[in-house]
């Protein structure tokens, strides 16, 4: 034993030596598995590993005997599937309920490069192109795409791998469209009527992909797309006499409907006359028949209004799609001063009132417009040439005289002054260049 040396030096020293040794061991094992592993991506076999933008972490770090099992001298395990490699370093993506099909076959390399790619998660194609190699192709070819297919944003809406939704889409029916669309999900959630299409599913009348119509539409959406579910509507437009102006204006039925949802019923996109007087806020005038006049500002100066347009409803006369009958009345109304009586000229005002108003020859009770017991409006509509029309005295909209009656009345060319003066108990007129004429219900007048 050297002099001053321990026992205890002895046996750090012996201890120093065996770690010098077990390090040299290893640093040679590590070398010899280099080398072999080196040989992998040396020479003239797989020289190119390594060398793209995205690499597999253990192809980056030379640890190939990771997912390839050598069994000899060059020889490796088969991979029979490749997600039971990928599983044991990666999450399982097939355990929901619907699959993306290479992942339920376990073939996660139809997508994916187990060794490197120009592409982000080592994917051979960017998407769109690597979702064609199995998808058809057709879906997106159109005249408007959708915005996250033209960007190749497949994965926007659907999962790759899998999904507990219907074509592997990331949410449930309309919910995927408004994770981008959060305007649309706004609207719907406040509004008092959805269109049965945008409720059952957006893709009723928007191809998620791409489409030749604006807006993805599958057909024109100011119209013809309406009228593709709305038939009854196609046959009856394409048949009645008296059209609608609204219906040929640019954004047709959009001019009157949203198509997805509403404060008020039928979609309408505003209460029915504010809808009607957005348009009739000024004259028309239509060849061969007369002129229309401006409806919003004729109600603002007439404050007696008819029933119907007290309860802002236009359509209990009038039919927004269109009419056989004059200026698209629902019921046939003449629209003459002159009419032989017949009781079908009056049907669209028999609709609300009683039609022995103009049946019942004497009476005290059916109309205060009665001279003694006389009724008058009997007298004046029972003619068998000259019969006068509801319009000869009222106006169907509004006036300011009562019982609608009018200032004037379309006669030709002339505005024909009616002249009414109301009493207690009856009241005159002065037609034009007639007579005036009197009527008193407590007692009897004498005309001339």
């Amino acid at each position: 034993m050297a002099k001053g040396m321990t026992v205890k030096g002895i046996v750090l020293i012996f201890l120093l030596s065996a770690s010098l040794t077990l390090l040299v061991i290893q640093q040679g094992e590590a070398a010899a598995k280099g080398e072999e592993v080196g040989k992998c991506v040396s020479g003239k076999c797989h020289s190119e590993m390594g060398r793209e933008k995205y690499v597999h972490g253990p192809v980056a770090v030379g640890e190939c005997r990771i997912c390839h099992k050598p069994v000899g001298k060059h020889e490796f395990e088969p991979i029979k599937k490749a997600s039971d490699i990928c599983y044991q370093c990666h999450d399982k993506k097939d355990t929901m309920s619907k699959v993306h099909i290479p992942v339920k076959e376990g073939m996660c390399t139809s997508c994916h490069s187990p060794h490197q790619s120009p592409y982000r998660f080592q994917l051979y194609e960017e998407p769109p192109k690597l979702c064609f190699m199995c998808h058809d192709e057709g879906m997106v070819k159109g005249k408007f795409v959708h915005g996250p297919v033209a960007v190749g944003g497949c994965v926007v809406c659907h999962n790759p791998h899998q999904s507990d939704h219907p074509r592997m889409l990331m949410a449930e029916g309309n919910n995927v469209c408004f994770t981008c669309h959060t305007d649309k999900a706004e609207t719907l959630k406040g509004a008092k009527f959805v269109h049965k299409p945008v409720a059952e599913g957006c893709i009723n009348c928007h191809s998620p992909h791409a489409g030749d119509y604006k807006y993805n539409f599958k057909s024109e959406g100011s119209m013809d797309l309406c009228l593709g579910c709305h038939q009854e509507k196609k046959e009856w437009i394409s048949k009645v006499k008296v059209k609608h102006g609204g219906l040929e204006t640019e954004r047709r039925c959009l001019a009157c409907h949203d198509p997805h949802g509403a404060a008020y019923s039928k979609q309408l996109v505003k209460q029915p006359m504010d809808l009607c007087l957005t348009c009739h806020d000024r004259e028309y005038k239509k060849a061969g028949d007369g002129k229309i006049i401006n409806m919003k500002e004729y109600l603002a100066k007439n404050v007696d209004h008819h029933g119907p347009i007290r309860q802002k409803d236009c359509s209990a006369c009038h039919n927004p799609h269109g009419s056989d009958n004059f200026r698209m009345l629902k019921k046939y109304f003449p629209p003459v001063f002159y009419a032989p009586f017949n009781i079908k000229n009056y049907e669209l005002c028999f609709s609300c009132h009683e039609n022995t108003l103009v049946l019942d020859p004497k009476t005290t009770t059916l109309t205060g417009f009665r001279n003694g017991d006389m009724n008058l409006h009997f007298k004046h509509v029972n003619k068998p040439v000259k019969g006068r029309t509801c319009r000869a005295c009222h106006d169907v909209h509004a006036t300011n005289n009562p019982k609608h009656i009018r200032d004037a009345v379309p006669f030709g060319a002339w505005g024909l002054p009616v002249g009414y003066k109301k009493t207690k108990t009856g009241g005159s007129c002065s037609p034009g260049c007639h007579q005036t004429f009197r009527y008193d219900r407590a007692k009897a007048v004498k005309n001339r």
